[in-house]
């Protein structure tokens, strides 16, 4: 019997940088989210919060700065706002379209949390550049915290850890909610990386990536089917702009594993999507993976378009 629970990760492109654009894109990911439920899937949905965590992290910044009653908000806490008020645009545009089609599901979101490693090696080699641009007086204060720091042609801007994702803790209402047919939100932006101390989840300041809590997730509420929505429904490519360019419209996990490296992938968007991609497929019997645009999810899901891994 297949598999028809899917966990479907939005990228960036769903949401764009601003409020009034990320309320016009919403509507584009609930028309490909609600062809899903249409073709009789299980839709869990993770998501991108690239732009909104960044611009949240500013905003809480200079609000601190500009009143010395209150204190930056950490990252932990700028990771469950861009949850939230991402959650609410995305449920409420999926609810509405699936309304207008007839169509009477529960959309909810959960802010997640996720676990990390206290001692996983991105935290002393941070590479997510985050926030404002400051002075260099203003970026040696910050230093002075403990937090990293890094040049930029307009100044400096703070860099933070992305670890890898080890568990998600609300993981139980996830599944109760997807088993009961209702459509899940969870895990946005990677999910808020916390430390567990004893009976205390901690935030840590960090920001997870994405496409591996996706993956992550997609094992733990046992989907068949693990869907990146990107822009463009251009094939995974290695050695781009090389005579040793290739495509892949449908490739076998173990073939792609070996050109799993930032030489053959574009490091930054395309390995950890890929990389996950990967290991969710060769962790489990039956499984697949498809990266493909946003606008075309159904049919990539026949195989039409973007590209799948078995």
């Amino acid at each position: 019997m297949e598999n028809r629970r899917i966990v479907v990760a939005l990228g960036r492109n769903a949401f764009g940088e601003t409020f009034p654009e990320q309320k016009t894109n919403v509507a584009k990911a609930a028309k490909a989210i609600a062809d899903l439920v249409e073709a009789k899937y299980e839709v869990i949905i993770t998501h991108s919060n690239g732009p909104q965590v960044g611009m949240i992290q500013t905003a809480m910044t200079e609000f601190a700065r500009l009143d010395e009653r209150y204190t930056v908000a950490p990252m932990s806490l700028c990771g469950a706002m861009s949850q939230g008020y991402i959650g609410y645009d995305l449920q409420n545009a999926i609810r509405t379209e699936l309304l207008n089609r007839g169509i009477y599901k529960t959309v909810a979101t959960i802010i997640t949390q996720v676990k990390v490693d206290p001692f996983d090696k991105a935290f002393s080699n941070p590479t997510k550049v985050i926030g404002r641009y400051m002075t260099e007086e203003e970026a040696r204060l910050e230093e002075d915290k403990g937090n990293y720091t890094v040049k930029e042609d307009k100044g400096y801007r703070r860099i933070i850890a992305a670890p890898k994702p080890l568990d998600i803790y609300e993981i139980d209402a996830v599944r109760a909610l997807a088993d009961a047919g209702q459509v899940v939100i969870a895990a946005g932006g990677g999910g808020i990386p916390v430390l567990e101390q004893k009976t205390v989840l901690k935030g840590a300041s960090a920001i997870i990536e994405k496409d591996y809590t996706a993956a992550r997730l997609a094992e733990m509420v046992d989907a068949g089917t693990l869907l990146f929505l990107t822009a463009g429904d251009k094939p995974v490519t290695v050695f781009e702009g090389t005579d040793k360019e290739k495509k892949f419209d449908h490739v076998k996990a173990s073939e792609l594993k070996q050109y799993v490296t930032e030489e053959h992938l574009g490091a930054i968007t395309t390995l950890p999507k890929v990389d996950a991609a990967v290991n969710f497929v060769l962790a489990g019997e039956g499984r697949k993976a498809v990266i493909a645009d946003l606008e075309k999810a159904k049919d990539a899901l026949a195989g039409k378009t973007g590209t799948t891994i078995e």
